[in-house]
């Protein structure tokens, strides 16, 4: 099997001697070709020369932002994605069931290999780029556009970094005496009006520490989009919704400050002004709308073999 190993060097848990394991590893029983990322955007571009060089599967060692830019170059091709955990947070890998550890996925990797572990997923597309786990529009992505002004520090302290620039956010950097942005799903007359939204293509949102972050246990990569607004940050119903996603969820779900629906094929978000919005976990700026759909069997991806069914 021919391999194509992206690294992205500047990961958080990417070191010379991992890159060096995980390389050798692989190319005990396939064809291995090691390239870097010096960029942003650059692993969408290799991704998408290695499918055109016919490699069989490429294989990702960074981060989600990586990930994505990976996934985005492979859409609609037969070249299979696999992530390695390279990040801080590893959301979509750990979501698989990958384990956390880059070395010890690659075993987990080459069993999949061995069984030939792939099948074809869905995606979600935001104004044109795909998302492998989620976009975020409102606060949360002005959370990960502060998180990023203070990027020398992620490597070092994500978690704890990103709850100062969620409280910093929230205190002091977004508006939460307005409404920011309206929710229309498919054709639907009627909107939904909140502070922020979350289009998911899986759950959960994220991972705090060892414990997942959970706003929408429907969404799985075998169901379209589910999508969840906030109406207010007040700070009590705010505060009761984290601490439910971190628990059973079961105010969440009976919450009257979140709106959510599940098995969604389109729909559009429009500011009330430019809004942010984040994609898998990178900031990519403001907008004024947001077009979002979901695009079945878009991708090629290796599972571990204690998933694929």
């Amino acid at each position: 099997m021919r391999i194509l190993l992206i690294v992205n060097p500047s990961a958080s848990s990417v070191t010379a001697r991992g890159r060096v394991v995980i390389a050798k590893a692989l190319g005990a029983d396939h064809q291995v070709r090691v390239v870097e990322t010096t960029h942003r955007g650059h692993a969408t571009e290799l991704a998408r020369q290695g499918a055109a060089d016919g490699f069989d599967v490429v294989v990702v060692l960074g981060g989600d932002g990586t990930l994505n830019e990976a996934a985005n170059g492979l859409a609609g091709s037969d070249t299979a994605l696999a992530p390695l955990p390279g990040g801080s947070t590893n959301v979509f890998a750990r979501t698989l069931g990958l384990p956390d550890d880059p070395i010890e996925a690659t075993g987990a990797l080459l069993d999949s290999l061995a069984l030939d572990a792939v099948r074809r997923i869905g995606l979600g597309v935001v104004n044109g780029r795909h998302f492998l786990f989620h976009v975020g529009i409102g606060f949360d992505a002005a959370v990960v556009a502060e998180v990023e002004r203070r990027g020398s520090l992620k490597r070092w302290a994500n978690h704890v970094l990103f709850g100062v620039a969620a409280f910093d956010t929230w205190l002091r950097r977004y508006d939460r005496k307005r409404p920011r942005l309206s929710v229309r799903i498919g054709g639907s007359s009627s909107i939904d009006v909140g502070q922020f939204a979350v289009c998911l293509n899986t759950d959960p949102y994220s991972y705090v520490g060892t414990r997942p972050f959970t706003i929408a246990p429907e969404a799985t990569l075998d169901r379209a989009l589910s999508v969840v607004t906030i109406r207010s940050l007040d700070a009590v119903p705010l505060l009761r919704v984290l601490a439910s996603a971190l628990a059973s969820g079961k105010h969440l779900r009976r919450s009257t400050n979140v709106i959510r629906h599940v098995d969604v094929s389109s729909l559009t978000i429009e500011g009330y002004g430019p809004v942010p919005y984040q994609v898998d976990g990178d900031y990519l700026g403001d907008v004024d709308v947001l077009e979002i759909r979901y695009a079945d069997d878009a991708l090629a991806l290796v599972f571990p073999v204690t998933q694929i069914h």
